[in-house]
């Protein structure tokens, strides 16, 4: 199921027909001292979860994916990856799909977004095992189908595009990851990085809500400053914002968020 490019650049793929979380076969991966550049996928999850330890509802026929990668990058670069996961999916998702922005738009800090309803979320967690710094990338897609009663809109692949499986999905997804790794592993790679988040951006220019630790701020999202972090133009001046839950209008804040 890897694409051509994956596999000829030293990509793996481990399947699983159900798993506790992909995240963690692939801490256990790791732990047996795994080279990385693993894909492992698993059919359905028993306990998925997202960002803050939010649950993760794994229906089958959709993906639920994790990347272990050993030693990609210094610790401090690796919020980055998840502009670079984005964009991947993003790529993937198009695809698949035949959609564009703004119809296909990523929300930050890592959710893929279909006419504004999540679609796929990230979720990034790096550890230090043995003087290397790595880092496991989860992923969750709706492909087949979309969760209900969320407290924000979600939408699927297949809806959009009939054909769309889990298979063809993580052929374009992880070549398009290795092509984006690439990329940004190069020189000031991020510049172009960033540059090509902000062109697939949701609701850039419009006036957001971010839940923060100290409680909702409302501004103007202008985009991402050098190292990826959210600028927002609020009522008390510019501010530059690490993380945090981003939602808009009447929407809630997500209660599965995969990253």
């Amino acid at each position: 199921m890897l694409g051509e490019s994956a596999r000829a650049a030293g990509y793996r793929l481990i399947v699983r027909d159900e798993v506790a979380s992909t995240m963690e076969e692939a801490r256990r991966a790791l732990g047996e001292g795994d080279p990385g550049r693993l894909w492992i996928v698993a059919k359905s999850q028993n306990a998925g979860r997202g960002r803050h330890g939010r649950h993760w509802g794994s229906p089958p026929g959709n993906l639920y994916a994790s990347l272990l990668l050993v030693a990609p990058c210094e610790p401090a670069l690796a919020p980055q990856l998840g502009f670079v996961a984005g964009l991947a999916l993003h790529d993937a998702a198009a695809a698949v799909t035949g959609l564009s922005h703004p119809a296909l738009a990523l929300k930050w800090p890592n959710d893929l977004l279909i006419g504004g309803a999540k679609t796929s979320g990230l979720l990034l967690e790096g550890e230090n095992r043995a003087g290397r710094f790595n880092v496991v990338i989860g992923i969750g897609v709706n492909v087949a189908s979309a969760p209900e009663g969320t407290p924000y809109p979600a939408a699927h692949l297949s809806a959009h595009a009939a054909d769309a499986t889990v298979e063809c999905l993580l052929a374009a997804l992880s070549d398009a990851w290795h092509q984006r790794f690439s990329a940004w592993s190069l020189p000031g790679g991020f510049g172009p990085t960033r540059a090509a988040w902000l062109e697939r951006a949701a609701y850039l220019g419009e006036t957001i809500t971010m839940r923060l630790p100290e409680g909702p701020v409302s501004g103007r999202f202008l985009g991402l400053d050098a190292s990826g972090r959210l600028e927002l133009e609020a009522e008390a001046g510019r501010r530059l914002i690490d993380a945090g839950d981003l939602y808009f209008g009447a929407a809630k804040p997500a209660s599965q968020d995969r990253g």
